[in-house]
């Protein structure tokens, strides 16, 4: 039986959640460009789930932008797919299952486009969100006249000049535009580009108005791993459990945020922020994408090189250690915390790294340290080296675990080259493939004969870090003292003797 409008009645398992009838004749209130997962996983699920409380009631039109993949599955299905939540919460395992039912339908923007413009057309509509990937906000030379525009942006901006021209730039025919993509102030950096394909398509003064006066494009910060299609073995599962076939389920950790800048007016028109702690509308965004970037991001940088010298493959194995838990616990809350450069309560942090945790423990994600490890040095000079050299404004002691995860760090670019050109480290007698834009620096630094010099010439590199850290005092003898029992011991045995301390 495959999963659709009219097979739900047939569909009888306990704690499956299944949506209402009358959620099908919603309005269509929402055009959304891409159906990846993480729109499916996160602003559709949010959606969806105020519609079973009767709270935002409206339904997403999908704009399909590529030539790749179908549509054929979201057709067939009506637009229904599961939702798999798997987790920890509070320290609590999460298993849900949820039949979402908020897509109405997906339309291609390469055959559909002139029904891409008559959603436009619907008064019904206020908002669009997106996720087209970084690459999809950029300036692209585009004719919104062609059917259909090039880029993302051209074909919002053709979207917002029909809406213009169909309600004759009222005020109330403006769109709140919330974009998913991975890029600092996506906001405004989308409108800056749809404000500049306006005057390249020499559109009317009085519609670049109504663009600028009555539309709101909102930063947004979107957290939440979805991994897509469940593997072969946990789909066949959840298909014996729930008796259908579903070509779209997708699974998702527990843990979401969508932290959006917005006033009241964004906030009533994203009515569905109400049913879910997950979204955020607030005038500032910045404390949840420093929270995200330091305790999330940085932890997970500063504990890749020790948690893989330590032998763990995945996120998961580690956290299953007790050193790497008591070092990843003293790591956030003792360190990176009051590190951050942005006036974070303790309270706000403490909450934080918690949730942080519950998502390293996930028992359901299989994070694989090598492949957090790529392009280790780019990630290691945005997310870590403003806390260290925080840390050091307000202190003179060393933050010890942080040196460590530094000093793995360094110790994990220790390499040779190959034959093509590629850089490999080794670890217990096995070889890694290191991908990192900068690791021939590394090789180089590694050729000196002395730890103190390979130690000296890699914090000393500015144009590598955007600071002197063999300055910060006692900095660069905490490291060399770290490399020398890393060479010698381990990073297991360092966090094992730590832990009993």
């Amino acid at each position: 039986m495959l999963l659709s409008r009219y097979n739900l009645k047939k569909i009888n398992v306990p704690g499956l959640v299944l949506p209402p009838e009358d959620v099908f004749n919603l309005p269509e209130k929402v055009l959304q460009f891409g159906t990846g997962v993480l729109l499916r996983g996160l602003p559709d699920f949010y959606i969806d789930k105020a519609n079973r409380e009767g709270v935002f009631n409206g339904r997403i039109v999908v704009v399909k932008s590529t030539d790749t993949g179908s549509a054929n599955d979201f057709d067939r299905q009506d637009g229904l797919y599961t939702l798999s939540i798997k987790g920890i919460e509070d320290g609590n395992e999460v298993d849900e299952q949820i039949v979402c039912s908020s897509i109405s339908r997906v339309l291609s923007a390469g055959e559909d486009w002139e029904e891409i413009l008559k959603v436009a057309q619907n008064p019904e509509l206020k908002v669009v969100t997106s996720n087209t990937t970084e690459v999809g906000i950029q300036l692209v030379q585009d004719d919104i006249f062609k059917n259909p525009p090039v880029s993302f942006p051209g074909k919002l901006l053709a979207v917002l000049y029909k809406r213009f021209r169909t309600f004759n730039g009222s005020a109330e025919s403006g769109l709140v535009i919330v974009p998913a993509e991975l890029i600092v102030d996506n906001g405004k950096k989308l409108e800056a580009i749809v404000l500049e394909l306006a005057h390249l398509n020499n559109l009317e003064p009085a519609f670049i108005d109504w663009l600028e006066e009555h539309n709101r494009f909102c930063n947004t910060l979107v957290d939440r791993i979805v991994p897509g299609k469940p593997d072969a073995k946990l789909a066949e599962q959840l298909e014996a459990d729930c008796g259908y076939k579903d070509g779209l389920r997708i699974v998702s950790e527990v843990y979401s945020l969508w932290a959006i800048e917005g006033d009241d007016y964004v906030k009533d028109v994203l009515s569905f922020h109400k049913v879910d702690k997950g979204v955020v509308i607030v005038p500032n965004i910045d404390i949840f994408r420093e929270l995200k970037l330091r305790l999330l991001n940085g932890t997970h940088t500063l504990s890749c090189a020790v948690a893989f010298l330590s032998g763990f493959r995945t996120v998961k194995a580690a956290m299953e250690d007790t050193g790497f838990t008591h070092f990843i616990n003293q790591l956030m809350l003792k360190e990176i915390a009051p590190a951050i450069p942005y006036d974070v309560d303790h309270d706000t942090a403490a909450e934080f790294a918690g949730k942080v945790l519950d998502r390293f423990r996930n028992p359901n994600l299989e994070h694989l340290w090598i492949s957090i490890s790529a392009q280790f040095s780019s990630k290691m000079q945005l997310r870590v080296v403003p806390l260290i050299l925080n840390h050091f404004k307000h202190h003179t002691t060393v933050p010890v675990h942080i040196a460590l995860g530094f000093a793995a760090f360094i110790r994990f670019m220790k390499s040779v080259k190959d034959e093509d050109g590629k850089y490999i480290g080794t670890n217990n007698g096995e070889d890694y493939v290191i991908t990192d834009s900068n690791a021939e620096f590394f090789y180089q630094a590694w050729q000196k004969a002395e730890l103190h010099d390979v130690t000296y010439s890699i914090l000393n590199n500015k144009e590598l870090w955007g600071a002197d850290l063999a300055q910060l005092p006692g900095f660069k003898e905490a490291l060399l003292d770290q490399l020398q029992q890393i060479e010698a011991n381990g990073t297991k045995e360092i966090l094992a003797k730590e832990a009993t301390l």
